[in-house]
């Protein structure tokens, strides 16, 4: 996900971009939403933590942005999770916001299948599980 975030930022600043193939339309904000450990100060937990930071961002979205999430609303059970990040997913995709969204929760990625404007991503691994640190088109 960073990865994406970096490439995308040295695009449009004209840059190489440190990949193979990398294309991209141009955004006008790029925004970003990862997990953090839980508040030292005990003000809120994570789940509260991760709200807020979206509430924040939210009030703050440009007019062609691209908003990265990466492994959001974990901090919660799968099911209250993937309720909450379809529901953000859908919100934000009706408004025209491209959306990247990393995620373990199968029920959220699941809720997305069969829509044709999504795109899912996986992880390439070898038949003797070695990794390629490549992204394939799948399911």
């Amino acid at each position: 996900m960073r990865s994406l975030g970096l490439a995308q930022i040295m695009m449009q600043a004209g840059l190489f971009v440190g990949a193979e193939f990398f294309e991209s339309g141009l955004v006008d904000g790029l925004f970003t939403h990862f997990k953090r450990e839980e508040d030292p100060s005990l003000e809120a937990g994570r789940f509260e933590e991760e709200l807020r930071r979206l509430s924040d961002l939210v009030d703050h979205l440009t007019a062609r942005p691209l908003f990265l999430f990466n492994e959001s609303f974990a901090a919660t059970s799968e099911p209250e999770g993937s309720e909450l990040g379809a529901q953000v997913i859908q919100a934000l995709v009706e408004r025209g916001i491209r959306v990247v969204f990393v995620t373990h929760f199968y029920t959220l990625a699941a809720a997305f299948l069969g829509n044709a404007k999504a795109l899912f991503l996986r992880a390439e691994r070898l038949p003797d599980g070695r990794r390629t640190y490549r992204l394939k088109e799948a399911p």
